[in-house]
């Protein structure tokens, strides 16, 4: 029998095929519900909401149990995006400064192919998106602020969008999503979602009993029922589900990374059984039921099995971390205020911080009451107040710095060393700051101006 002889050329192409595929950088899914605090996922300790997808990507990966966002949604999307505390760069609510680099420019020059969908609420107009670095893009609230559940409305690449057969807004963006995924298969991509559930108003899911797919408007609050804010939850923990399957079917699971979190606390006053306890959400506060918010990041072969992470993260660490997953170097004249916990995702060292810091202002005024400084066990704000939160998460009894000793004596005196160089660099900034509030046209579209008055937590 004749030995089978193949060309060099075909050895050499096995080659080559083999190398690219060595080399390529992991994908990147960075995904953020809509007013979903900690308490609201099961792995967390929540009692009341099913969430066996957010689950199983925990038990198979990291649960951290001290991230932190800001307290609702402009400020925390604008920190995420860019890795800069809001003292530097927040505009307003409703708007982004078009002037700052984000995670989407950054990883568009690195080659990634760039994708955004689900709810935007940064203004910018139809080129906003692509601005800001994405290549593709299927938003609601945009350019117009039109339904985003039950037969929507969206923009999706320079196009104003309306659904009137039965679609769900969820639907809708991780749709186009997926078929993003598909038609990029071939090349490393970066996919931002945040998401447009579990955010008010609280009405049915295509999976509730009372779902109405003739249904047109979104509902006044005296129609909202807690049991749909449920269903809400349970429905986002399904689409994030439908996005690691089809991750999984496209074979590109094991090379991509999976982060999920929200972007502040759940609605104001909505009560959760939590850990044997009632949790009461706080959204627009900066209390830690308005700024705890799950963090599970999960990549098969990469991330330990079922870590329970303790250490700190804010949301200017987004940036650098994803940066550093996919070996793109951060330009140092962007100003990242984030630390990369890189690292511990890929079982190494946990996250090198010490402290959170804060600055919140739904509108762009400075208040020293909401510009603290805080690690996993006491809070320092600007205004001189310090609390044990471990002891005393409703903050209702302030410690004077007398009344503590030894490590944690010690704790407060370097909280409080950061904090005042974070009020000398607010106090830098904010002249800065005001004049571009003063020069971007406040509401220049009609979405911005029913975010202002319909986004409140």
């Amino acid at each position: 029998m004749k030995s089978l002889r193949l060309p060099s050329l075909f050895f050499a192409a096995l080659a080559v095929t083999a190398t690219a595929f060595a080399e390529k950088r992991p994908n990147v899914v960075l995904i953020m519900a809509d007013d979903m605090g900690f308490e609201c996922v099961g792995a967390n300790g929540g009692e009341e909401y099913d969430t066996p997808r957010l689950d199983q990507l925990a038990a198979t990966g990291i649960r951290f149990e001290h991230c932190h966002s800001q307290p609702i949604c402009t400020p925390s999307r604008v920190q995420i995006m860019t890795g800069v505390y809001n003292n530097r760069n927040y505009v307003r609510f409703g708007v982004m400064d078009p002037e700052v680099k984000t995670f989407g420019h950054l990883f568009q020059k690195a080659g990634y192919k760039t994708v955004i969908a689900g709810k935007w609420q940064l203004d910018g107009g139809f080129e906003g998106p692509n601005n800001f670095g994405f290549d593709e893009y299927c938003l609601w609230q945009l350019t117009r602020r039109p339904p985003r559940f039950p037969n929507p409305g969206f923009e999706i690449n320079g196009k104003e969008v309306d659904y009137t057969m039965g679609e769900y807004g969820p639907d809708i963006a991780s749709d186009y999503l997926c078929d993003f995924m598909e038609r990029n298969k071939d090349e490393e991509f970066f996919v931002y979602y945040p998401m447009i559930p579990p955010h008010y108003p609280f009405q049915p899911t295509p999976d509730s009993k009372e779902w109405d797919p003739t249904e047109s408007r979104e509902y006044k609050k005296s129609e909202w029922r807690d049991e749909w804010f449920a269903d809400m939850v349970t429905y986002t923990d399904k689409v994030v589900g439908k996005v690691v399957d089809k991750l999984e079917e496209l074979g590109l699971r094991d090379n991509t990374l999976i982060i999920f979190t929200g972007d502040n606390g759940t609605y104001a006053g909505m009560e959760t059984d939590f850990q044997g306890g009632t949790y009461v959400g706080g959204k627009g506060k900066t209390k830690d039921n308005g700024t705890h918010v799950p963090l599970i990041v999960n990549w098969p072969r990469n991330t330990p099995e079922g870590k329970v992470s303790q250490s700190l993260v804010d949301f200017s660490d987004m940036l650098p971390t994803i940066a550093d997953v996919a070996g793109i170097e951060v330009p140092q004249k962007w100003g990242v205020d984030g630390v990369s916990f890189a690292p511990e995702i890929k079982g190494g060292e946990a996250s090198p911080r010490e402290w959170i810091y804060c600055w919140y202002s739904r509108d762009g005024v400075r208040d020293k009451a909401k510009e603290l400084v805080r690690n996993q066990h006491f809070k320092v704000y600007g205004d001189g107040k310090i609390f044990n939160v471990v002891d005393d998460f409703k903050e209702e009894n302030p410690l004077k710095k007398s009344d503590l000793e030894g490590s944690d004596k010690e704790t407060v005196k370097m909280l409080s060393s950061v904090l005042k160089e974070h009020l000398a660099i607010t106090a830098e900034a904010d002249p800065v700051q005001n004049a571009k509030r003063n020069n971007l046209s406040r509401g220049s579209n009609k979405a911005s101006k029913e975010a202002n008055k319909s986004e409140a937590p």
